[in-house]
């Protein structure tokens, strides 16, 4: 059960961190709609990230740092690169549908905000699949 918990615990936080991300990236997706599409998708999605990725840090560290200091060193290691091995092909998967989506809906002509939270909901559902599957795959949680 405390295997399932952590992979829950970092669930949530995905969920947090999409929610914020989300919300920001399509407030910047509208407020640039006088750029071209592709640089419209690209800029977005890098703000997206750095948001996503500052949170998600804060939670994760808030989460974990009690666990990680009764751990063995070796352990906390083997858990971290498997997590980023996790994350990795997680973001892959993200960015090889969101970049894609968020594009061809601007080009569709969806209002900017909206083309960004379709997209971003599209592809967070896959990153979350994705990365849920390889840490249960890598036993991690």
């Amino acid at each position: 059960m405390k295997s399932n918990q952590q992979l829950l615990q970092i669930n949530r936080n995905f969920l947090i961190c999409f929610v914020v991300s989300a919300s920001i990236s399509a407030v910047i997706a509208q407020s640039l709609s006088d750029f071209e599409n592709h640089l419209n998708t690209t800029i977005t999605i890098i703000i997206g990230y750095v948001i996503y990725f500052g949170i998600f840090s804060i939670l994760f560290y808030f989460d974990n740092k009690k666990r990680y200091k009764h751990m063995d060193g070796g352990l906390i290691k083997k858990e971290i690169v498997s997590m980023i091995s996790s994350f990795g092909i997680g973001e892959i998967g993200y960015l090889g549908v969101r970049w894609p989506t968020f594009y061809y809906f601007l080009e569709m002509g969806i209002e900017p905000y909206a083309a960004s939270l379709i997209s971003e909901v599209i592809a967070t559902g896959c990153y979350m699949a994705i990365v849920t599957v390889f840490l249960r795959g890598t036993k991690t949680f």
